[in-house]
């Protein structure tokens, strides 16, 4: 399509009457030609066919169609990423990420993360979208360092693949299985190396007490707890909430959950940082350290990773236990189970029981009523097993198995007595 696109104020001015006095008047019955405007018409035919995607379904060919209007050709792509010495911009094929490198950042932010397990929680992602904004409004262009508690050849096996989307420009290791006094000596000796400009913490476990301790071994005010945080200013409650207090962001802060957004644009470099490690010292107090998993038969539903839950499309509660406990996941219930008596009131889970922030949820048989809803929207993944495909449950969920889970159960207790034989 070619067409001129047309000029409606020329067509206007054609149609306007001389001489009409103050008020201009128009001939709308005259129908003299205007002159284009020049700019050529939107040819929706070309919109549609760049919208194709480049890969067809395997079996029959159907096509496929980009909605998401995010699409990079490729003079877009070598010019907003930097590549690696080995890939060549111009080979950066239509939709696929770029990946943002800062070779000499102006300055540091320091992200402390917790990592637990070898993967990043919620509240992780948080506090690097936290320290993410904070380098991105420097002059210059800051640079995010991530510190992790792990070794350093964690990090060269590829541990650390999810820093980069979470926004880490660097990642520097720290001890992992260290109690916080010495976490916090090696992390004064990344501070006093590197000299970032802000140093984040979570507020939460261990996080708050580095911080504190941090906070002390620098002779440097703490600001704890900040609610709201922006490029020009940190705000936090004082007085039991009842007053705020705000000034420009300082050296060490602490954030609480749910206060920053998660870095969601093009992933970063996640680059090992060498770094000299100062010898650590020694806890007096502290004879050994060891992490002792709970119970999860044991463990409330708020302060377990793992739930796995029934619901009215379980029969046999006695392979619903012995699932639990096979998958080492704490067992809930809805609420139509506990009002039957065959769980606890305890392992109800909803609105009106337990709102769980666990990061995988296993739903047996559970419909997806809205309260039941409400209690898993903090859920990180979401695993549902249920017949009716059009279930509530099964469009919340991230993996969906449409099936009946008294046939389920069996088959997931055989797979898992496979592995461990």
């Amino acid at each position: 399509m070619s067409r001129i696109r047309n000029d409606p104020r020329a067509e206007r001015a054609t149609k306007m009457v001389a001489e009409a006095g103050r008020r201009p008047r128009l001939d709308l019955g005259r129908r003299e030609a205007a002159p284009a405007s020049g700019r050529p018409r939107r040819d929706p035919w070309r919109e549609w066919a760049a919208s194709l995607a480049g890969e067809t379904v395997t079996g029959p060919e159907r096509k496929r169609y980009d909605r998401s209007q995010r699409q990079m050709n490729r003079a877009d792509a070598a010019r907003f990423a930097r590549a690696r010495p080995s890939l060549d911009a111009t080979d950066v094929s239509p939709g696929q990420p770029a990946l943002r490198v800062v070779d000499e950042p102006a300055f540091l932010i320091f992200a402390v993360v917790e990592a637990a397990g070898g993967r990043l929680s919620r509240f992780d992602r948080q506090v690097l979208g936290a320290a993410r904004l904070l380098a991105d409004a420097g002059d210059g262009g800051g640079g995010v360092v991530a510190l992790v508690a792990c070794s350093g050849d964690d990090l060269t096996k590829g541990w650390g693949e999810g820093l980069g989307e979470a926004g880490a420009d660097r990642v520097l290791a720290l001890p992992g299985a260290a109690t916080p006094a010495i976490r916090a000596a090696a992390l004064r000796g990344a501070v006093d190396a590197l000299s970032p400009r802000h140093v984040i913490l979570a507020e939460a476990g261990d996080s708050a007490d580095i911080a504190r301790r941090l906070a002390a071994c620098l002779g440097e005010p703490l600001f704890a707890d900040v609610e709201h945080l922006t490029a020009r200013q940190a705000v936090r409650a004082v007085r039991n909430g009842r007053a705020e207090i705000g000034l420009l962001p300082p050296r060490l802060m602490t954030i609480g959950e749910d206060r920053a957004k998660p870095h969601e644009a093009v992933p970063c470099e996640a680059r090992p940082l060498d770094a000299a490690a100062a010898p650590l010292p020694d806890d007096p107090a502290i004879l050994s350290v060891e992490i002792i998993p709970g119970d999860p038969a044991k463990l409330a539903l708020s302060e377990t990773d793992f739930v796995v839950s029934a619901g009215n499309g379980v029969s046999d509660f006695a392979a619903f236990r012995d699932l639990a406990a096979a998958m080492k996941g704490t067992p809930g219930a809805s609420r139509v189970v506990c009002d039957a008596g065959l769980m606890p009131r305890a392992a109800q889970v909803g609105a009106s029981g337990t709102v769980l922030a666990a990061d995988c949820y296993l739903a047996l048989g559970i419909s997806g009523a809205p309260q039941h809803l409400q209690g898993v929207a903090g859920c990180e993944h979401v695993i549902a097993v249920n017949t009716d495909l059009h279930a509530a449950m099964i469009e919340r969920a991230g993996l969906a198995i449409v099936q009946d889970a008294q046939l389920v159960m069996p088959a997931l207790l055989k797979l898992l007595q496979e592995r461990e034989a």
